[in-house]
Order: C-alpha cells, then sequence, then structure tokens
C-alpha cells in the first residue's frame, strides 16, 4: 500500500478566469508529495470579499455564508475521497484523488452512485431553478429504494420498464408532503428528471440500453392564468403599506409589460437598454432558458417602472435596473399582493409572463408570429399553447365580423319572389 507523506486542500481564485461581471472563479488545490491537481468548484466571488489566509469568502460579504459552507462541504468529499483511496490500498496522488471526488476513476453502479455523479459534475450546469427541483425528485428515488428494496440504494441494472412505471405509480402515492400530493404533471416532471438521469448514465457506457426508450411522458394540457386589464390596472392602483409589496408589484408589473421572466428581470442592467430601429428604447437580451437573442420594445408602462427606480442601480448592486428579491421571497410576496388587492389567482412571474403574451400584445391585434418572438419562443406552437385564443379575443373579432356583415348585407338590393322561375327586385 501506497502512503503519501504531505497531503493538503486549499481554495484560490484563478484570477486569469476573471468573468465578465467581474467574478473569479474559485478552484480546490489538491497536493500529495509536493505534486498538486486542481478542480473548478462552480462558484465565483469578488476578488475584494475573498480572504487569502483563510480560503473563504469575508463573512461580512453578501452571501458569505452559503458559499463558505459549500467549501467547507467540498473540503469534506475530497478528505474523504482520501480516506476511501487509503482504505482501499490503491495510490493516493493529487490527480487520483481529484478523479475520486468526481467520481471518474470507477464506472457508477448504482442508482444512488448515479446521483452522487450527477451532483457533482452535472447539476452546476443547469439553471439554479432547474437545478434546485433535482432535491426533491433524488428525495423521491431514495424513497422509493427504502419502500421497494428496503434500502436507499439499487443497482442501476435493475432499472427497467416495469420499475419505471412502479416509480411513476409511486410518486402520487407517496407524497413528500402529505398535505400536497402531486398531480399528473408534477409526476411527469420527476419522471422527467428520473429519465435525465438514467439517460446520462446510457450516455456513460454504465448501462447497456436505455430502459426509458418505451416510455412516454404524458402532461396535461392547461390553461395558463393571467391577468386581464381590470386586474391589471387593481394592482397598479393599489397602495400598498408595506415598501416590499409595492416593490415586488411593481418588478411584477414590469414583468407584465415586457414578457421578461423573473431571472431575466433580475439581470438585467442599462447596457440592455438600446435605441431600436424606431429610435425609441428597446430591450436587447438573451432568453436565460433558450440563450435566444430577444428585442422587446419598452413599452411606456414599462419606463414608468424603471424611471421610478432610476436611482436604484449602483456598484453594490452590480448596476441592476431594479431590486429583485430572491424567488422565494417573491412568490410569497406575491401570494399576499393578490390577497391584498383582491386578486383571486395565484401570482407568479409565469403569470406575468403570460399577461404579456394575451392582454398586453394577442388582444392588442399583435400577431402571434410577432408574440412568439418577443418571447424568444424558437416554435410558434410554444407560444399558441402560452397564449390560447381566448373568448374574449373571439368576441371582438365576430363583433367586427358582425359589423362588416351587417354594412355588406345594407349595400345589397332586397329581393322578392314573385313567381317559381322569377325574381323581382325590390326598389
Amino acid at each position: 500500500m501506497q502512503t503519501s507523506t504531505t497531503f493538503s486542500i486549499h481554495f484560490w481564485l484563478k484570477k486569469t478566469a476573471k468573468r465578465k461581471n467581474g467574478q473569479i472563479p474559485v478552484y480546490a488545490r489538491i497536493t500529495v508529495d509536493g505534486k498538486r491537481a486542481d478542480i473548478s468548484i462552480k462558484r465565483a466571488v469578488a476578488a475584494k470579499y475573498w480572504v487569502t489566509s483563510t480560503g473563504r469568502v469575508n463573512p461580512h460579504a453578501s452571501g458569505a455564508k452559503h458559499i463558505n459552507q459549500y467549501l467547507d462541504d467540498v473540503h469534506a468529499r475530497l478528505i474523504e475521497a482520501h480516506r476511501e483511496l487509503h482504505s482501499e490500498g490503491k495510490p493516493i496522488t493529487a490527480l487520483s484523488i481529484k478523479l475520486r471526488y468526481l467520481g471518474k476513476d470507477r464506472p457508477v453502479t448504482t442508482l444512488a452512485g448515479l446521483i452522487k455523479y450527477h451532483r457533482l459534475n452535472e447539476i452546476d450546469n443547469l439553471e439554479d431553478g432547474t437545478a434546485k427541483n433535482y432535491n426533491a425528485t433524488e428525495q423521491y428515488l431514495y424513497n422509493f429504494m427504502q419502500w421497494k428494496f428496503k434500502e436507499k440504494d439499487m443497482k442501476l441494472a435493475l432499472i427497467n420498464y416495469t420499475l419505471i412505471t412502479e416509480f411513476e405509480n409511486y410518486l402520487p402515492k407517496y407524497p413528500l408532503k402529505p398535505s400536497q400530493p402531486l398531480n399528473n404533471n408534477g409526476v411527469m416532471k420527476h419522471m422527467e428528471r428520473f429519465q435525465k438521469l438514467v439517460g446520462l448514465a446510457f450516455k456513460h457506457g454504465w448501462i447497456g440500453q436505455n430502459p426509458f426508450l418505451p416510455y412516454t411522458l404524458k402532461y396535461d394540457d392547461f390553461d395558463n392564468d393571467f391577468l386581464e386589464d381590470h386586474e391589471i390596472e387593481r394592482l397598479k392602483n393599489h397602495i400598498f403599506q408595506d415598501k416590499g409589496l409595492e416593490l415586488v408589484r411593481d418588478v411584477f408589473i414590469f414583468s407584465c409589460y415586457t414578457g421578461l421572466c423573473y431571472i431575466e428581470v433580475k439581470l438585467l442592467k442599462k447596457d440592455k437598454i438600446v435605441t431600436g430601429i424606431d429610435g425609441d428604447h428597446w430591450i436587447n437580451v438573451k432568453r436565460k432558458k433558450t440563450k435566444t437573442p430577444v428585442k422587446v420594445p419598452l413599452l411606456e408602462q414599462a419606463k414608468e417602472i424603471l424611471d421610478k427606480y432610476a436611482n436604484y442601480p449602483d456598484i453594490s448592486n452590480d448596476y441592476s435596473l431594479l431590486p429583485v428579491f430572491a424567488n422565494q421571497t417573491i412568490n410569497k410576496y406575491l401570494k399576499r399582493i393578490a390577497k391584498e388587492a383582491g386578486i383571486n389567482k395565484h401570482l407568479t412571474f409565469h403569470v406575468a409572463r403570460h399577461t404579456f403574451a394575451t392582454t398586453i400584445t394577442l388582444l392588442n391585434n399583435v400577431p402571434m408570429e410577432t408574440v412568439s418572438k418577443l418571447l424568444g419562443h424558437t416554435k410558434l406552437s410554444t407560444t399558441q399553447r402560452y397564449a390560447r385564443v381566448l373568448e374574449k379575443k373571439i368576441s371582438q373579432d365576430f363583433a367586427q365580423l358582425r359589423t362588416v356583415l351587417k354594412a355588406n348585407t345594407k349595400e345589397k338590393p332586397d329581393y322578392k319572389l314573385t313567381s317559381y322561375n322569377h325574381l323581382q327586385i325590390v326598389k
């Protein structure tokens, strides 16, 4: 068995890889007998908040507690990788510890191992909201394995179509929170994430075939909620005593008139407001989800909100145009806002985006193709699901049709039947 004389771990900033927003990626450095191996831990901080002597973020900096806890977790997992190699009698080098930490020194053979590999190597490539949803799916998988096999792991080779459908049937029967059972689409979301995990195992060659091939995700269609004109006006005109509610209301209304999602509003900066082809202000962004470039004309109602917070952008908030709380806080405030303003709908940023697609654009005769571009959709069918044809729109269109038909009828001569084969024109 090989033993090492020296072994150390420390965190450092890789300044040669500085990001556009001024933050610098944090790396972990493993040193064994003077030889090094570096690992990107997929986190970044501003240099002024980094304390070199401790290899941690200044505790007084915003978000420091979360990042430092993550660094502690990485450190503990690297120590565990060293311990595993030692107990297995395998060579201990900086590279072998790195590969064990990343799960790349041996094939993944179990579902728990696959979940761990995905969390260490793949999940940081996902948007925060998407990555967070894997927490519940992972817990469901662990609970399912305990329910079926009486232990929280199983061989990947046991995953077949039968087990997949068993898991699907298990989900609505045993919710993580008994007071919040899953509906069909909630079940499908977990099945979709399970499918992606198994697909990852197939791509790496850890399983010979993909058992999800005969399986079909079955989402239910549903009409997306949106605000109508009178509800938007009620929300805009309501006076909130709590300034936090007022702020969230303004950000929500801004999304209603721009179609931007939560993260796009949160990251919106002055350089994203440009002069459009018509000489007016436009928003020029890349959709966070699809990376599709989108230019949206800045409506007066949205500009008024930017003007209201014109003094907000500064170096402390990275010159963001609007003060946007954390997503979880936003959702709590929107619930209170709806109740206080007397709106009997579950408000979310999705509702704001749907409002833009329907009430603001489609109901004002903006063509579906144009709305699709404004929303950053790559397929028109996606827009059609977002903004279905509304009864109100049908009513408007048919009112116009009745007017046209009535006018056409008045212009035609009136015919009177005088005999079986003859018509008389009545003057």
